[in-house]
């Protein structure tokens, strides 16, 4: 790879970067740049070579210090050490020679070539869709990110031209295709279903790739400013609503305690004088309150009063059968006889 590739895949990145989309995937020439780099161990076997080449052929014999740079070449071609997390998948005159993972190996230099060096760590891949209409045909703006791992070296370097952008594409037509089989309402509730939804979809388009997805996870849905602005009002009409509801239930609740309470106080006088009296001395009890009692308050607190008197009057009255108090009966006198 040129230093041209590389600063136009450096500029498009940062564009992607400034414009809020997903940069490119790298280029299969990127994924085999650490293939060109030796490793310590052949850096230094060659090194040596070369010394011992120099020394003999300086000191000893011309043939002997080229037959050690020779070494030293093949070393440096031949000599490979794969991370633990590194899979290098090495073809042999075209065919498909082993799949090599950690620890130091060895290639036959111009008959075996590593097409890949696969890269097994979780990675994660962020991907988007930009006004895309949901069931009930409201745009909206989602954000997601998926994470995922290669299972299968060999696929993902044999199958596939790169799986790096495959599973970005993948990624943002399953996102499409879910946003339109699914309402707003559970876009926006139902998080967990949609990222479980989208994992099994990606999870079954990647997998001939050697592709495993971990999980996806789905980060912002945008909706537009006049439909936030309708659902606020429609929050806020549901939430006064429940209020007077519960306001409405509890006047109810109050009112039959206070029919309740009326009741009983109508039955026994001497319990509304009582509560008269806690009431005087609940609000007197803060010093130097001045407090103004209604007269009929007073009478009503006087157990002379014409009103306890009533009450009693009304327990003794008789009744009659039908369940209605007897009339008052007025003592008649009798009539005088005129004298002879």
């Amino acid at each position: 790879m040129s230093l041209f590739d590389d600063l136009n895949e450096d500029m498009a990145a940062r564009a992607a970067a400034l414009q809020g989309r997903t940069p490119p995937a790298p280029s299969p020439a990127a994924q085999l740049e650490g293939t060109t780099t030796m490793n310590p161990i052949s850096s230094f076997l060659a090194f040596a070579c070369l010394l011992a080449a120099i020394a003999s052929g300086y000191f000893l014999n011309p043939y002997l210090g080229i037959a050690l740079g020779l070494v030293a070449v093949v070393i440096t071609m031949s000599l490979k050490m794969a991370n633990v997390w590194q899979k290098f998948v090495i073809l042999r005159l075209g065919k498909l020679q082993s799949v090599r993972g950690a620890g130091l190996f060895l290639i036959i230099p111009v008959i075996d070539h590593i097409v890949a060096v696969i890269d097994e760590r979780i990675q994660t891949t962020a991907f988007n869709a930009e006004q895309a209409l949901t069931k009930d045909t409201v745009p909206v703006n989602v954000d997601a990110i998926i994470f995922w791992h290669v299972a299968d070296a060999e696929k993902a370097a044999l199958a596939i031209t790169n799986y790096r952008e495959a599973i970005d594409r993948v990624a943002q037509t399953s996102l499409r295709e879910m946003i339109g089989s699914s309402m707003l309402a559970a876009l926006l509730s139902d998080r967990k279903d949609a990222d479980e939804h989208l994992k099994l979809e990606i999870g079954a388009k990647t997998a001939p790739w050697g592709i495993a997805v971990s999980s996806v996870e789905i980060r912002d849905v945008a909706i537009p400013v006049a439909l936030q602005d309708a659902m606020s009002r429609q929050a806020q009409a549901e939430r006064e609503k429940q209020a007077r509801v519960i306001l409405g239930s509890a006047e109810a609740a109050i009112a039959g305690q206070f029919v309740a309470a009326a009741q009983t106080y109508a039955g026994h006088p001497e319990a509304l004088q009582l509560r008269a009296m806690n009431i005087i001395y609940e609000t007197t009890k803060e010093r130097g309150a001045t407090i103004l009692i209604p007269s009929s308050m007073v009478d009503c607190m006087n157990p002379s009063s014409p009103t306890l008197a009533l009450a009693l009057a009304a327990q003794s009255t008789p009744t009659m059968a039908n369940g209605l108090a007897a009339p008052p009966t007025t003592p008649v006198a009798a009539p005088r006889q005129a004298p002879a």
